[in-house]
């Protein structure tokens, strides 16, 4: 129950921080994508189901406070946490490289997602414009902001499993 509590704490703590610090840090029209940074490190720090709730409840933020259709952020942010799961087992707390190397291929699966679904169809086809004034400077200052936020994510990880693991040991 501690961990859930704190996960969504830290879901929130990441959307508020989206919503008002890094909306006005934005480099040209773009801001880090934190949710993305959390969905996808619970997912590959915590499996698939983790990724999956994680990813539900960023996407439904996204959905109710920024979106025009709810559901299509949640679904993709779902779907985002469900693949970083899946590599659960590629996880080393000391490895950096595979959470940098996940985390942008999440904000690039979201980037072109989003340019797909909702530029796409409705008739704009400027996908190099599209690619070059927001999907890689996302991408960018996501890594950027990745290689601070997922250091706190990970201590706080350790420190929730050592905890669970101390209590775990009492009742064997």
């Amino acid at each position: 129950m501690k961990r859930k509590g704190i996960t969504f704490f830290i879901i929130l703590i990441s959307f508020l921080l989206q919503s008002t610090v890094f909306n006005k840090l934005k480099f040209g029209a773009v801001s880090p994508n934190l949710l993305i940074i959390v969905t996808s490190s619970f997912g590959f720090m915590r499996g698939r189901k983790s990724g999956m709730a994680v990813g539900a409840i960023s996407g439904l933020f996204v959905d109710v406070f920024w979106g025009h259709l709810i559901g299509f952020h949640t679904l993709i942010y779902m779907v985002i946490g469900y693949v970083n799961g899946s590599l659960e087992r590629l996880f080393y707390d000391e490895d950096i490289k595979l959470p940098i190397i996940l985390i942008s291929a999440s904000e690039l699966l979201y980037g072109f997602s989003t340019y797909v679904f909702w530029y796409m169809l409705q008739g704009n086809f400027a996908f190099g414009e599209y690619l070059s004034t927001i999907i890689i400077p996302e991408l960018v200052y996501t890594i950027l902001v990745t290689l601070i936020l997922y250091q706190v994510i990970l201590h706080i990880n350790r420190k929730l499993e050592s905890e669970e693991q101390r209590s775990a040991s009492r009742f064997v």
